[in-house]
């Protein structure tokens, strides 16, 4: 209760990894400051966070010179040097992309081009020295990718949390924020249990960070699309199957990765993810559907040219989720050994994917400010592994902010 009748310092929206990573970077650069982080769940890390591969990406697939290729190879660093601190368990089991034919080979070794102009070491692989070290998994050739890692990003969150909680900060699950102010002096956050103020506001909403930045009386030119990720659990005798994590070629022209072979830090293997369309924000069962979300993404002039352009994915993706026994496919592409009953259930996971209404996709992270909030309007993966810089990054722009 106290927390309501103060004005903080700083409130921060959203208890996924990149809020209390923002919380605990402002107590840091504020020595002494007063933070509040608000979160609608009953606790930290219950979406995007605590619903993914666990994957501590190197920086393979982004352009240079962006925010994602930067950021993600210092957060792959600082992710493993906070775990270090910490005492959160993680592996550098590295990761391999596996060329299954001429066509993925050739794009491999523009990926190969990439990491170079991103300074990420790396291996080639030809078919035979992929069989030695992975027997288990087919292809025409791979390359290594050693620095790539596995952890629990849940984990990390709730660490962070304890650790702005010991710092003096406070931590409010159970608040969903339904309306903010601004004024030349302070943002007041509205809440279902009551209103807080605070000198400055930094918004980490995620699946609702569109929404946030309407709240503030933005008018931003995209929207948030949520696309179900939908994971297969591996019996347990196949947890060894791979050493390593096994991801295939993307196809530049689409926007995910493609279904992969994911190690996790419990020992356990996943296969996934793909991409669906969510009829609801926080939709991870199949059958969940909101109408107000529906509605809103079916009017959106931005959704409707993005599957346009990507229609025939679109249905292939679709028919993937619809089918086991396509899914499976797409994984036996280089695993063949895989059979349609080691494919047990997983939570599925939601991406928050903003796009403009031009229907193009927001590749990289994006920011906007007002001139007492800043709002993380997309922050798709790889911002788990790149949390703690992005974080640093929002403080260089609160700097900006309070002059």
């Amino acid at each position: 209760m106290a927390a309501r009748g103060r004005v903080h310092d700083f409130a921060v929206i959203g208890g996924g990894i990149l809020g209390m990573s923002t919380a605990l970077a402002l107590q840091r650069a504020y020595s002494g400051s007063a933070v509040l982080l608000l979160e609608k769940e009953s606790s930290a890390a219950q979406h995007q966070t605590g619903r993914n591969s666990g994957v501590i990406h190197a920086g393979v697939y982004y352009a240079p010179g962006s925010l994602k290729a930067r950021f993600c190879k210092e957060g792959n660093r600082a992710t493993k040097e906070f775990c270090r601190e910490h005492d959160v368990p993680f592996d550098e089991c590295g990761k391999l992309l596996v060329a299954t034919n001429a066509v993925e080979l050739e794009r491999m070794h523009a990926l190969v081009k990439r990491c170079g102009e991103n300074g990420i070491d790396i291996e080639v692989l030809d078919e035979r020295a992929l069989r030695e070290i992975e027997p288990n998994v087919v292809g025409v050739g791979a390359f290594l990718v050693p620095s790539t890692g596995i952890v629990s990003y849940a984990r990390i969150a709730e660490r962070m949390g304890e650790l702005v909680q010991a710092n003096g900060g406070t931590l409010l699950f159970d608040h969903p924020v339904t309306a903010i102010s601004e004024s030349s002096r302070e943002v007041r956050v509205h809440t279902t249990r009551g209103a807080f103020s605070a000198r400055y506001l930094v918004a980490c909403a995620g699946l609702q960070s569109d929404r946030v930045s309407r709240m503030l009386g933005l008018n931003p030119d995209f929207q948030i699309i949520p696309f179900r990720g939908e994971y297969f659990l591996l019996h347990e005798r196949h947890n060894r199957i791979v050493k390593h994590l096994i991801y295939p070629i993307p196809d530049p022209s689409l926007p995910f990765l493609g279904v992969h072979l994911t190690r996790m830090i419990d020992g356990t293997v996943t296969v996934g993810p793909n991409a669906v369309i969510a009829f609801k924000r926080e939709g991870y069962r199949k059958s969940d559907f909101s109408l107000r979300d529906t509605v809103e993404m079916l009017a959106f002039p931005g959704f409707r040219k993005v599957i346009r352009k990507h229609f025939r994915a679109s249905l292939t993706e679709l028919g993937n989720s619809l089918s086991k026994r396509s899914y499976l496919r797409c994984a036996q592409k280089y695993c063949p050994q895989l059979r349609l009953d080691d494919l047990l259930p997983y939570p599925a996971g939601i991406r928050a994917q903003a796009v403009k209404r031009s229907g193009e996709v927001v590749e990289d992270f994006l920011f906007l400010r007002t001139d007492r909030s800043l709002i993380v309007c997309n922050a798709p993966s790889p911002a788990a592994t790149s949390a703690i810089p992005i974080s640093r990054h929002i403080v260089e722009n609160v700097r900006a902010i309070t002059g």
